[in-house]
């Protein structure tokens, strides 16, 4: 396994909760020439699990920095695009592409307007490429509320504020756990019959 962040603490991190052959390198997503030597340097590989981010962009329209945005949008969607035009080109046989979105593109709310664009243009740079690369396959994991560092700018009470009114409206009666989401990843990597698919885990969000 080998991971990569632009935050050598991140790495070190996961370094730390992964098997003692697991590889971490500092890149830079939004820098085309570090990810093109990233991947030359890697070799070839079976998965291509993309969740690099900042943290979500929550802003009205109105308030909105457009540099924020670009910014916003530079790691999520340029990212991916730049990681999956120079990954896939060394995923083995029988292997995948497994970005990650969200669910704003389908159930925006006021303040979304830069996380709903980029969701639906996540799901789209899942299908195009789906067909393009086949037979490696593409799919993305469209998480919803989920306890994890996504929401670290957010204050201690407000994040537990918004854990606590979003569980009490989802059907399942809680958040999302990273173990959640990490079995929607694992299922598409092994999942040889799914191509251009989207795995929605939002605790039913999309219904209420």
């Amino acid at each position: 396994m080998v991971v990569a962040s632009r935050r050598r603490e991140s790495v070190a991190a996961a370094l730390k909760r992964l098997p003692g052959s697991a590889e971490g390198h500092v890149l830079d997503a939004t820098d085309e020439a570090a990810v093109r030597g990233f991947f030359e340097g890697v070799g070839g590989f079976d998965h291509l699990v993309y969740t690099a981010g900042e943290s979500l962009l929550l802003e009205t329209l109105a308030e909105a920095s457009v540099v924020r945005a670009r910014r916003f949008l530079d790691t999520r969607l340029w990212g991916a695009y730049t990681a999956v035009k120079y990954g896939a080109g060394s995923i083995r046989e029988g292997g995948s592409v497994v970005p990650t979105t969200g669910t704003a593109g389908r159930r925006p709310m006021p303040g979304t307007t830069a996380a709903a664009a980029l969701c639906g243009a996540m799901e789209s740079l899942t299908r195009a490429p789906a067909l393009e690369l086949a037979p490696v396959r593409v799919n993305v994991v469209a998480p919803g509320v989920v306890r994890t560092e996504l929401w670290r700018e957010l204050t201690e009470a407000g994040r537990e504020g918004l854990f606590r009114s979003s569980a009490e409206s989802l059907p399942v009666g809680r958040v999302g756990e990273p173990a959640d989401v990490a079995e929607a990843y694992l299922y598409l990597m092994r999942g040889g019959y799914s191509t251009g698919s989207v795995v929605t885990l939002d605790g039913g969000g999309l219904l209420v």
